[in-house]
């Protein structure tokens, strides 16, 4: 085809050039052409594959950053369908609304799957499957027990008895009981209003997917929890399923609500690319471990302050740097409370402070104890696992303000041992003249030859004293202690 138009173009063209340009215009063409073909050949394709990713363990700020690319991933390879496979305890609220955001924005429907048997989705996994457009479990799951961990530092228990209510025997039986678990009441305004935030916005996924919004607020309010079957009894799921295979063939034909128009979902047949969390995730969650964060800002801070007391070491200045960036990164990904992060920082520089200034452990003591203060009040969280520990923050600031006070008291006693060395340690030395003119000569100092200034008259051998150094220079006295007897006047 190419070359007839070739043939055609240049039977017609009068000159060479008119010929050029005609072929010029049919490569340019068939070039188009390729990179069009190149371009959707991929795309349809892509169009028959399902991204499954993976949810196991907390949610936090590295789980966040591995969902959000991984949905953006799938869009750009305009996959069919993402699978999130969950398994988790719940974790911080801010990186559960980042997964959610990035949910209720991603152009793919997104099915959560709670698998395998034995899983669980409690607390931020809840909202997450609430979240997206198919909800399913495997058998022998549970989810639910979705109030804020941060209110009360666990979840809260059910409601005593009335008072004068007595057991009877037969309460304890086994038979279903019509009764909603009563819950808790919140011990304050604060708290009060953080439940009803969480449960608003739970009943609002619920809202958007058509699901079951009172047992949602029953999660939120008094830690309901159900199995896989239960939920999908009462509306909370879609399905469930005994595998992924399993999830596509009975997820196929179903109608979801993506962005503000109907899809109906195609999964028979597609095939599964299964996106781990690469080297940035792993790294993410390593250096999002508070203490780790800590530690890292702590040398960092050290660092930097050794290097501003000795300049030119290099080391210390590189690597309190790089520490300090990476644990204010880490910081950065974290609920972390200025106050708290400011505490911790005053409290650094005042037990470096202390070295330099004769506060007498004042600065000392005051910069532990700031620094403890402001490690308790770091993380803006009660999710156990991004709390500081206690005995790491006890720790570091016992042997801070241990080397704080060494170091004193090292700097003190250096100040009271004789100098030994440099120019300080020439002056007042009884030393040799070499060669001598006027009032100028070499002598012998510390082994070496030295220019010298001094009085005139003096030989080779004679003894003199060091009075000052100048630069290179030596200001010499003539030593009358070792000088020799004049001779007599008597005849």
């Amino acid at each position: 085809m190419l070359m007839v138009i070739l043939r055609t173009r240049c039977a017609g063209a009068g000159t060479r050039s008119a010929c050029r340009m005609a072929c010029g215009i049919a490569l340019l063409w068939a070039l188009t052409l390729v990179s069009a073909w190149g371009e959707t050949t991929p795309a349809s394709g892509a169009q028959r594959s399902a991204v499954v990713l993976s949810l196991d363990g907390i949610v936090g700020p590295a789980t966040a950053d591995y969902l959000i690319r991984g949905l953006a991933a799938a869009h750009e390879q305009n996959a069919a369908l993402v699978v999130v496979r969950i398994d988790t305890p719940g974790g911080l609220d801010a990186s559960m609304r980042d997964i959610i955001r990035a949910i209720l924005a991603s152009p793919v429907p997104v099915v959560s799957y709670v698998s395998p048997n034995g899983s669980r989705a409690a607390s931020a996994g809840t909202y997450i499957l609430y979240a997206s457009h198919i909800a399913a479990m495997a058998p022998a799951t549970n989810l639910g027990a979705a109030t804020p961990v941060a209110l009360g530092g666990g979840f809260p228990q059910p409601a005593d008895k009335e008072p004068g209510s007595a057991e009877k025997p037969g309460d304890q039986s086994d038979a279903p009981s019509d009764r909603k678990p009563r819950p808790a009441a919140p011990k304050d305004a604060s708290e009060s209003k953080a439940i009803n935030d969480a449960v608003a916005y739970i009943r609002a996924l619920a809202a958007l997917r058509a699901r079951n919004a009172d047992w949602a607020e029953q999660a939120v309010r008094s830690a309901a929890s159900l199995s896989a079957g239960e939920a999908r009894a009462q509306n909370v799921i879609d399905l469930i399923a005994d595998d992924i295979p399993d999830l596509l063939a009975k997820a196929d034909g179903r109608i979801v609500r993506v962005g503000n128009s109907d899809v109906q979902v195609h999964s028979k047949g597609l095939q599964l690319q299964h996106r781990e969390p690469d080297w940035r995730t792993r790294v993410l969650s390593v250096i999002t471990n508070p203490n780790l964060a800590l530690m890292l800002l702590m040398v960092g801070v050290y660092g930097l302050i050794f290097e501003f007391m000795s300049p030119g070491a290099v080391f210390p200045g590189v690597i309190g740097a790089i520490c300090l960036l990476v644990g204010l990164y880490a910081l950065s990904a974290l609920p972390v409370t200025y106050a708290g992060l400011a505490l911790v920082l005053l409290g650094a520089v005042l037990m470096v402070a202390e070295i330099f200034t004769p506060s007498i452990g004042i600065l000392g003591i005051g910069g532990a104890i700031s620094f403890v203060l402001g490690s308790i009040l770091l993380i803006d969280t009660d999710v156990p696992v991004y709390e500081v520990s206690l005995p790491l923050v006890a720790g570091v600031a016992i042997v801070s303000l241990a080397m704080t006070f060494l170091i004193g008291r090292l700097a003190l006693r250096s100040r009271r041992v004789p100098i030994v060395s440099g120019a300080e340690a020439l002056i007042g030395q009884h030393i040799k003249v070499l060669s001598w003119e006027g009032a100028h000569g070499h002598v012998s100092a510390a082994g070496e030859r030295w220019r010298a200034v001094g009085p005139d008259g003096l030989r080779p051998g004679d003894t003199v004293v060091i009075a000052a150094v100048q630069g290179v220079t030596l200001h010499v006295l003539a030593d009358t202690s070792h000088a020799p007897p004049g001779p007599s006047r008597d005849r």
